[in-house]
């Protein structure tokens, strides 16, 4: 048994997984959710969140760098519409984004977008 034997880096992942995930519900308990800090780190998370769905809108890679800036880009904002809309339902806000860009796409695919 070696560690490069799958059944023990699988091992090796669960407990690794299983310490952090531990010592997160022994914190958990003591952590005020109204606090500075815990604030800190909830508007670090969404700036991070915000960068990267920015970032895959506006430089992707991949097969979506095919597709043009103007389907990601009005998905989004169709997508961002309806969200405000529907009373800031992030279900129907991404549905709806994606059924944009999917539509778009299509539309592209089939010669049927005049532009």
């Amino acid at each position: 048994m070696t560690v490069t034997d799958p059944w023990v880096v699988l091992f090796l992942c669960i407990a690794g997984t299983f310490v952090w995930r531990a010592l997160g519900v022994a914190v958990a308990s003591r952590i005020d959710i109204s606090g500075d800090l815990f604030q800190w780190f909830n508007c670090v998370a969404y700036a991070m969140l915000a960068g990267l769905i920015t970032r895959v809108i506006l430089i992707p890679s991949g097969t979506l760098a095919e597709t043009p800036d103007f389907d990601r880009i009005a998905a989004m904002l169709v997508g961002l519409a309806i969200f405000f809309l529907w009373g800031r339902n992030i279900f129907v806000g991404t549905g709806t984004a994606f059924g944009v860009f999917l539509c778009l796409t299509a539309a592209r695919h089939f010669g049927t977008l005049p532009f």
